[in-house]
């Protein structure tokens, strides 16, 4: 079983801080850290977050977010083992170009480390102020995952759909790991495990538990078959309350999870200690 941290770009305003706690993670055989993304939040919006009961996200709109690829670059310069991984950026209000071009160079300088996982957003207001529909999103989504391979295969792109109109460039460096990035799919809701299936290399799962999870293993098993995928092929990450022990580590592998990542606010009020506890009661024994 992987162990991963999240998020090191909330609540981190110097690079002492997020170096810092990348550096202790990686002493400790944590095998990665991983960001949230938001590029703003409104302090008033309408849009349901569909994780929560209330329909609203943890934080408010003065809370800090760094930018997800300047702070794992910032890891990357400060470290040499522990991958680097988005949970997840809204990939539907990105420039497809822009983000392939800044991914595969953050895979280059961190000698391939990074693990990009890309959502299709919830949140309408940010789309606005992006200036990017929040309508089809999923649709839009699914292209830009195709384009941007197109865009790390090292070929001449030519990719002409309902939403991009590329034609007779290369983009270089490409990405180090073979293949590109790494997509990891985030979300369960709507048409999230036909995407999974037919698109990523692994899926983000934002539950908090084995026994949340294991239901929906079925219907992405059935995508699976749908798509002619490999289930087995499809590396499952989790996210972790850090509860239970080594028994609810244990019911994650049971069920075929890679990777749990553990959020950082699930550590009490000195994260540092926290991740120092996480290290001796789980990593350890692993």
């Amino acid at each position: 079983m992987k162990v991963g941290l999240i998020p090191i770009n909330i609540r981190m305003e110097s690079m002492e801080q997020i170096v810092g706690l990348a550096q202790y993670a990686e002493s400790l055989a944590f095998e990665s850290v991983w960001t949230f993304e938001h590029v703003m939040v409104p302090v008033e919006y309408e849009s349901k977050y569909p994780y929560s009961k209330d329909g609203k996200m943890g934080g408010g709109s003065d809370n800090p977010f760094l930018d997800p690829l300047i702070a794992l670059t910032a890891v990357a310069a400060h470290t040499k083992n522990i991958r680097l991984g988005t949970g997840v950026n809204i990939l539907s209000q990105a420039n497809p170009l822009l983000l392939a071009k800044q991914a595969a160079s953050l895979d280059v300088l961190s000698n391939g480390r990074l693990m990009l996982g890309a959502g299709i957003g919830w949140l309408k207001e940010e789309f606005e102020a992006m200036g990017v529909p929040f309508e089809r999103r999923g649709a839009r989504y699914d292209d830009y995952v195709v384009a941007m391979r197109k865009v790390w295969s090292g070929e001449v792109v030519e990719h002409q759909s309902d939403f991009l109109n590329w034609s007779g460039f290369q983009s270089y460096p490409l990405p180090k790991q073979e293949g590109g990035v790494p997509i990891i799919v985030g979300g369960s809701k709507g048409k999230a495990f036909e995407r999974i299936a037919k698109y990523g290399d692994g899926w983000f799962a934002p539950t908090n538990d084995a026994a949340t999870l294991a239901p929906m293993l079925e219907p992405l098993r059935a995508a699976c078959d749908a798509a002619g995928r490999d289930y087995d092929s499809v590396e499952i990450t989790s996210m972790w309350d850090n509860q239970g022990g080594m028994e609810a580590v244990q019911a994650f592998a049971d069920i075929g999870v890679s990777r749990i990542i553990v959020p950082l606010f699930a550590l009490g009020k000195d994260p540092v200690t926290g991740i120092g506890r996480l290290a001796e009661d789980i990593i350890a024994k692993l």
